[in-house]
């Protein structure tokens, strides 16, 4: 990929969407929290963030408009085909200097992955870097809930069959599914609530608020509804949704699906 503005090559190393349906929550509770910490505007259509290194080796993330090519980069790679992802420099909204996400690839025959120097994009800002593992906030809690939606299956399996109980009383977690609820009355911020096909009738629900973060499985094929919450008060703890009390978990579900925002 050629970047007319810097005068040189990028070598692209991956790719992520940044869309109302589908961004890396690393960035934000939101699409317009993602798009403002990368300082471009929260457009409708949304933007791909395409990550690689110049010729010097210095890491670097390029914000282009032209989504459609950024997820059919993405959709090939995730089959095991090659694609050669070339934006038209026309789409290139912003080029900043250091990547937002931990890669663990670079680009063979050039120096090691390295930031540039401190205003090298001209924003004049530090290079962007993934956060710290070390503290627990508002980022890793929702890494935390990520790391649940891919790995379903194997939280089932290690969460107690009494934690719902356990957990229900827990006022944070009432506070968290208090906000939820009204996110199914009042429209959200767009990417508040998104949602993703999880096989055999199911869906995936991502639901953030301020302080907390809800991962969700919608029921399908003899599997009942689940929902787990993390909490910026919690670090590192994992509460459970129960299905009965102050909230029917299965309607609330289901209300939050209808509001979410679908990748394309």
């Amino acid at each position: 990929m050629s970047d007319d503005e810097g005068g040189g090559s990028l070598y692209v190393l991956t790719a992520v969407l940044l869309t109302p349906a589908q961004f890396p929550s690393i960035l934000g509770d939101d699409f317009a929290e993602a798009c403002s910490l990368l300082g471009v505007a929260a457009s409708g259509e949304g933007y791909g963030l395409v990550l690689g290194q110049d010729e010097e080796g210095a890491r670097w993330t390029v914000v282009v408009d032209d989504v459609s090519l950024v997820a059919a980069a993405i959709a090939s790679w995730d089959c095991g085909m090659e694609y050669d992802l070339s934006p038209d420099e026309r789409s290139i909204v912003i080029s900043l200097a250091g990547w937002p996400l931990e890669l663990s690839v670079s680009a063979t025959g050039i120096p090691e992955p390295h930031d540039p120097e401190q205003g090298a994009d001209g924003t004049g800002r530090v290079p962007l870097a993934p956060p710290s593992a070390e503290a627990w906030g508002p980022v890793q809690r929702r890494m935390g809930a990520d790391q649940i939606a891919r790995e379903w299956a194997d939280w089932r399996e290690r969460v107690a069959t009494d934690g719902g109980a356990a957990a229900a009383a827990h006022p944070g977690l009432a506070r968290a599914l208090d906000e939820a609820l009204g996110y199914t009355r009042t429209p959200p911020p767009p990417g508040r609530v998104r949602s993703s096909f999880a096989g055999e009738g199911a869906r995936t629900l991502r639901v953030d608020g301020p302080g907390w973060s809800l991962v969700a499985r919608t029921g399908g094929t003899g599997d009942p509804d689940a929902a787990f919450v993390l909490l910026d008060e919690e670090p590192s703890e994992v509460l459970t949704v129960p299905h009965e009390g102050r909230h029917d978990l299965p309607r609330l579900l289901a209300a939050l699906d209808r509001v979410a925002a679908r990748p394309a």
